[in-house]
């Protein structure tokens, strides 16, 4: 009998507790979605996929105040546990760390690539371990993946580059892309996909705006050349508050639906 193909989880994570700017993240989640089902477009992938009923939407979770973390770690380890694959709406870009926690239960040998404007490995920030620019620091530092790979990053500061050298992460910065070769992959591979690494004339609906970013089409080419099987995803760190007309929603379910093509396709 040919084994049960995986089926991913759309999960939606309200939260932005952790945001250092600007709040409103966690109203991301709905609006993504609505954008996804908007008839202005239709729900098939460049890949070739219709991704419309190929996954299971789960909802959003309700997440207490005071354990979050533990809320959204047991969650994503649920869907795992039941042999599925998960691919989380944020929210801001802490979640990814206790999304990680849950994954590293289930694939030691995990890769994480990482599209970001900013490399979010401060050991700290404003006195927040849990900061929204420290997850991957927490992920390197409790050993929850093997490898790092960074793309798009443009904001990269001393410290960081001290904390990178210390984690071994691969660090791609905008200036030197495109990085198609990079992403050559074999093994489970991870995708965590920050808004802001595109620039704001394509996504303006985001905190943190940094200039020279990504187009949507050069993210999407990346995005593709990613090789081995990839397991799971989130999408992090759009603000509606920001947005403009719902373009980055837009945006983001573009992306979403070349991140469930890529999820689908692996397995």
């Amino acid at each position: 009998m040919a084994a049960q193909k995986r089926q991913p989880v759309l999960l939606g994570v309200p939260f932005d507790a952790n945001s250092s700017y600007l709040r409103g993240a966690a109203a991301a989640p709905p609006l993504i979605r609505e954008a996804l089902r908007c008839q202005a477009s239709n729900t098939w992938a460049e890949t070739g996929t219709d991704v419309g009923s190929a996954f299971i939407d789960a909802g959003d979770l309700r997440l207490p105040a005071d354990s979050a973390f533990s809320a959204i770690e047991n969650a994503v380890a649920e869907i795992l546990d039941n042999g599925q694959l998960s691919l989380c709406l944020g929210g801001d870009h802490s979640i990814t760390y206790p999304i990680m926690r849950a994954f590293s239960r289930h694939f030691s040998d995990l890769t994480i690539v990482h599209f970001d404007a900013h490399p979010d490995l401060y050991s700290e920030f404003e006195g927040n371990r849990f900061s929204h620019a420290c997850p991957f620091a927490r992920i390197m530092e409790e050993q929850l993946a093997k490898r790092l790979i960074q793309l798009g990053i443009r904001t990269m500061n001393d410290h960081q580059q001290q904390q990178a050298e210390r984690f071994g992460v691969e660090v791609v910065e905008m200036k030197n892309l495109p990085a198609l070769d990079r992403l050559k992959l074999s093994g489970p591979v991870y995708l965590s996909f920050d808004v802001d690494v595109l620039d704001p004339a394509f996504a303006p609906g985001v905190s943190h705006r940094e200039p020279g970013g990504m187009s949507v089409r050069e993210a999407i080419a990346h995005l593709h050349a990613i090789t081995g099987e990839i397991v799971g995803a989130d999408l992090v760190e759009y603000n509606p508050v920001q947005d403009v007309s719902t373009l980055t929603a837009m945006v983001g379910a573009k992306l979403l639906k070349e991140m469930l093509a890529k999820v689908i396709a692996s397995w």
